[in-house]
């Protein structure tokens, strides 16, 4: 029906009302007046359609001062962007016109021009996109009220029901049901998600504030014990022996859930690279509880030094993962590579593997960078060089092609037994960490190309091409900071891209720019529509080397399975993944995202935490933004900070072209990039939020 109500208005051109749009249908039951407004309901809600004043209907692209977007308010000051699909230009709402929507709501706005600049207000509230809250239990008049976490969020929730056990202090999810009243709501408590005095029960709150599963069901934990611990001899059947084959792992000190391994040969003209990835289909199969749940999950989420996995521990840590001295279950991808970098003959087959040793980064670095050989890795030693060896020769080439290398500073955060933040460090890449980087990309990029040559559905990790006005804006941006750098102008190619990141290596401001540049790109999603990856230059890519903790690489062995070991390429099959993975795409991109938001708010909720510690210390740090009411400084340890507009002694306005506070009387400034000395006067586990003070500055 839907397509029949956009043809009326579309084909009219003006509002409809709904006894117009019935008498165009021939609708006259009242069933069919009832279904009629459920799909008129739900297109003003997708923002297809506005509904006027007068309770009429007019297609959107028909009313030109209304947008609709998502709706995304800022933490300290209250004012809101409104976030449009596929519109660069995010639309500025002041505090005062925001009427009572929530972040993460879809609106519908109308649009003005104010001090030459395009603002919205917000109209109404079409779909509310805070479905759950966390918060804490506190008892008044024996009744149990819900005190919210996060303090930007001004509620009043009637809890509908809650459990019998719950005390003072118990923090609780809480789904929101139904509006009752302007910032009332009734919801009902879903999970007790542990008491305030827990350990980590500030991250477990976050994790549950984003719908990342804690707890897995009891189902599961039923069909975990039909899984054997190790691998049964006729499981080894149909598969390729390599457990006499020189193939060990290489991860971070602290890591348990192991799922690929590597193996090198060198020949005279090539090398063979071997990636065996572990085989977690084998193992989590369709239609079982494991697998709906990894699905629901779509990601292991990594919060401090917390994982909240995707497959339970017994899978995760134990039979899935390629611990060393045990027969292993995998996929193997073993590739021949010439001395240029180019893959010319590969396999892709079903294997058991027996790793030979659990290496570490750290290890391995002593060898690649020092020639310091630790205890254990002497028979090592020549497969690590030689694997050093293939390893630049692939990134050159990868650099040839267009690659492009963000150099972006991530932290790791540091925490004593109880959970509490001790230390603020980063976290390095070095020639360890890029050696697999670099035969990860080579094995999925492999994958990926095999089934795009077989013309089947597939499910790709893409990036798209920047817009063009995102780099326009950037390189005006370089102009303001004095900054010239090499390229032809505007073009969108990833080899330009690469050029500006080389040119701006020696600026203080390179982090800066960096990051700003990547946050001007589009994000790399999943997508059944292969259009490449832009960001690695790539025709084809997938992620294929993390099934135990990324669903579309579980999804990507399901179908290697199908299609190359099992030959199962029929119509029904064809059919059936061209919707199914759809929806798998979408979903496991949405799950990422909630996942990378969990880590970023408890990132920010740990260093406030950390720098709780340390008020009133000086620090050197870097201006890293500049806004109407202040600028953000960032110091060495990556914490971020503000310094707030009213803090500064003189008079001092927003110049947005010179992205510089000025001070009107003495023309003294603060501008993006600048070294300035501060001091931490305020910092809030709570909300997340640091303040910092002057003390001093560079010069101009």
């Amino acid at each position: 029906m839907q397509d029949e109500i956009l043809n009326i208005l579309n084909k009219y051109n003006k509002a409809k009302s709904i006894e117009d749009i019935a008498n165009i249908l021939h609708l006259k039951s009242d069933k069919d007046l009832e279904n009629l407004k459920k799909e008129l309901t739900k297109l003003e809600q997708d923002g297809v359609i506005h509904e006027t004043q007068k309770h009429k209907y007019i297609l959107m692209k028909f009313c030109k001062s209304l947008r609709v977007g998502k709706l995304d308010v800022t933490k300290r000051n209250g004012f809101a962007f409104l976030i449009q699909k596929d519109v660069d230009k995010d639309i500025f709402i002041s505090k005062d016109n925001i009427n009572g929507a929530l972040d993460g709501d879809t609106v519908l706005i109308d649009t003005f021009i104010r001090h030459d600049k395009l603002e919205g207000k917000v109209l109404k509230v079409l779909n509310r996109g805070l479905k759950n809250i966390i918060g804490e239990i506190l008892y008044v008049n024996n009744e149990p009220t819900l005190i919210i976490d996060d303090k930007s969020i001004d509620l009043d929730i009637e809890l509908e029901n809650h459990f019998q056990n719950l005390v003072d202090g118990h923090k609780v999810l809480v789904e929101l049901k139904e509006e009752i009243g302007p910032k009332k709501f009734r919801g009902i408590v879903k999970r007790i998600i542990g008491h305030k005095n827990d350990p980590d029960i500030d991250i477990l709150s976050i994790a549950s504030k984003h719908n990342i599963e804690l707890e897995f069901s009891e189902e599961v934990q039923k069909e975990l014990l039909s899984i054997p611990s190790e691998v049964l001899e006729k499981e080894k059947l149909g598969r390729v022996d390599l457990t006499n084959e020189m193939i060990f792992t290489i991860d971070g000190d602290d890591t348990k859930d192991i799922d690929d391994a590597i193996s090198i040969k060198k020949n005279k003209d090539y090398y063979e690279l071997g990636v065996h990835i572990a085989d977690v289909t084998h193992y989590v199969r369709p239609n079982t509880h494991l697998y709906e749940e990894a699905y629901l999950r779509g990601t292991s989420s990594y919060l401090a030094d917390r994982v909240l996995p995707m497959l339970p521990h017994e899978l995760s840590n134990g039979i899935c993962s390629l611990n060393p001295g045990v027969e292993r279950l995998a996929i193997s991808v073993v590739m021949k590579i010439d001395y240029q970098g180019k893959i010319f003959e590969y396999d892709i087959f079903p294997s058991v593997i027996k790793s030979r040793k659990q290496m570490t980064y750290k290890c391995v670095n002593k060898i690649l960078e020092e020639n310091i050989v630790p205890e254990g890795y002497a028979e090592y030693q020549d497969d690590l060089l030689k694997m050093e060896e293939l390893a630049k020769i692939l990134r050159k080439k990868k650099i040839q092609n267009g690659y492009i290398e963000f150099e972006i500073p991530e932290p790791k955060i540091i925490q004593d037994e109880e959970g509490h933040c001790i230390d603020i460090v980063k976290r390095v890449q070095r020639e360890g960490e890029n050696l697999i980087e670099d035969f990860m990309i080579a094995a999925n990029e492999t994958v990926a190309t095999h089934i795009s040559n077989m013309d089947l559905p597939f499910i790709y990790r893409v990036h798209g091409n920047p817009k063009p006005e995102k780099i326009t804006d950037f390189l005006n941006l370089l102009k303001i900071l004095n900054i010239n750098v090499s390229t032809k102008g505007i073009d969108s190619s990833s080899k330009e891209m690469q050029k500006i990141l080389v040119s701006l290596k020696d600026y203080k401001e390179a982090p800066i720019l960096n990051s700003m540049l990547l946050r001007s790109m589009q994000k790399a999603i999943y997508s059944t529509n292969n259009i490449g990856h832009f960001g690695l230059a790539l025709k084809n890519y997938t992620h294929f080397t993390s099934p135990i903790r990324r669903f579309p690489d579980t999804t990507v062995h399901e179908l290697l399975r199908t299609y190359l070991f099992n030959k199962q390429i029929d119509m029904e099959t064809i059919n059936y993944y061209t919707s199914y993975l759809k929806e798998v795409a979408e979903h496991s991109s949405e799950r990422e995202e909630a996942s990378v938001l969990a880590e970023r708010e408890v990132v920010d909720m740990k260093m406030a935490e950390y720098m709780e510690n340390h008020l009133e210390e000086e620090y050197d740090g870097i201006i890293t933004s500049v806004t109407n009411f202040g600028f953000f400084v960032e110091l060495p340890n990556l914490v971020e900070g503000l310094v707030h507009i009213s803090t500064l002694n003189g008079n001092y306005t927003y110049v947005p072209e010179q992205l510089s506070l000025v001070n009107t009387s003495n023309k003294t400034s603060y501008r993006l990039g600048m070294e300035v000395r501060i001091k931490v006067v305020n910092a809030s586990k709570d909300t997340g939020m640091i303040d910092f003070e002057v003390v001093s500055h560079g010069n101009n």
